[in-house]
């Protein structure tokens, strides 16, 4: 990924609305979403939605496609995946085996802060 599409990524989720879109079709997994049970669960409007999902799509995390008159929408674990390495790029001076966990980690963050009552 390139510094201009990574900066159009960022820019996507630096919104309340559409990085909780996000988290919830990487949460949703491969399957995805409706559009509609997006909005509904997110509890936003449906065409204010519409315009949320654009800007993700636009930005490469988020891929449609339709169903009937029904559009499901998946978050793009390759798009994530490029603006991940992007970020991780330079870290800690390429040595990556300083980072190596860094996601794993991470992705604990979570289970942690419930633990010790974070939440």
């Amino acid at each position: 990924m390139d510094q201009p599409r990574a900066v159009a990524a960022l820019a996507a989720l630096a919104q309340d609305t559409r990085l909780a879109v996000f988290r919830l079709l990487v949460r949703a997994g491969p399957d995805g979403m409706i559009a509609g049970a997006i909005a509904e669960h997110i509890g936003t409007p449906g065409s204010t939605m519409s315009h949320h999902l654009a800007t993700l799509e636009r930005a490469g995390l988020v891929v449609s496609g339709r169903e009937s008159r029904l559009i499901r929408y998946t978050a793009n674990f390759e798009g994530m995946r490029g603006l991940l390495g992007f970020l991780m790029a330079d870290c800690c001076q390429g040595n990556p085996a300083l980072c190596d966990n860094l996601l794993a980690v991470a992705a604990c963050q979570p289970a942690l802060a419930a633990t010790h009552g974070n939440v």
